[in-house]
């Protein structure tokens, strides 16, 4: 079972959230919050798998709470709830550590099969959507070089930031699933990410890809 808390400041917001989340019996919705203040004791409180964060609130936003989370052991993965795509809101939220962003009109079916995406780990990631945020925000990031990426860490690392997954990867780089998930830990690692997310993010800003052409 996994475990959801669902934060937005519209009581609409959330009630659909939890109409559309609670039909699914793998998932429950274990408490809600307002603003983004009340999110840390909830998260103490209620030990969620997924917080759902609406990203504008009045009192304490969406990114920081999420940095607020994300700075606990063993903490929660962040899904991201925004009204628009191209918000500096979102991409401050994927640098703090969110692993994705949905948009509030996002079809039932594809908001519970991003629950269950993140809560297996992986990021919900948008390459196009991500390069432009990046693209739009980025003021210049602290590079890669020197991270010590190996050429084929580099390689994997372009891929994720093409949206791949692992067994993707795999197929595409000729190596076993296993090994691909071996190079994107050494990639989170060296690159100081959280997640894949993460280290896209620092990728474009760094330059080791270039955000203004999409990733071949």
């Amino acid at each position: 079972m996994i475990g959801l808390l669902l934060v937005d400041d519209e009581e609409l917001i959330r009630t659909g959230l939890l109409a559309v989340l609670g039909a699914d019996p793998d998932l429950a919705v274990l408490g809600e919050a307002s603003d983004g203040a009340e999110v840390p004791g909830l998260v103490e409180r209620l030990r969620p798998d997924v917080v759902l964060m609406d990203v504008r609130m009045p009192t304490v936003d969406g990114i920081t709470a999420t940095r607020a989370v994300l700075r606990r052991p063993d903490p929660p993965r962040v899904l991201v709830l925004t009204t628009f795509g191209h918000d500096r809101y979102v991409y401050d939220a994927l640098r703090a550590g969110a692993s994705g962003f949905l948009l509030k009109r996002t079809p039932p079916r594809d908001v519970v099969r991003a629950v269950h995406t993140v809560a297996a780990g992986e990021s919900l990631l948008f390459p196009a959507a991500v390069r432009e945020l990046v693209a739009g925000f980025a003021g210049g990031g602290d590079g890669l070089a020197g991270a010590g990426l190996t050429g084929r860490e580099g390689e994997v690392l372009r891929a994720m930031a093409r949206g791949l997954s692992n067994a993707e990867i795999a197929a595409e780089l000729h190596l076993g699933v296993e090994t691909v998930k071996t190079h994107v830990s050494s990639v989170l690692a060296r690159t100081g990410a959280r997640d894949r997310t993460q280290a896209v993010v620092r990728a474009y800003e760094s330059g080791f890809v270039d955000p203004r052409f999409p990733v071949r």
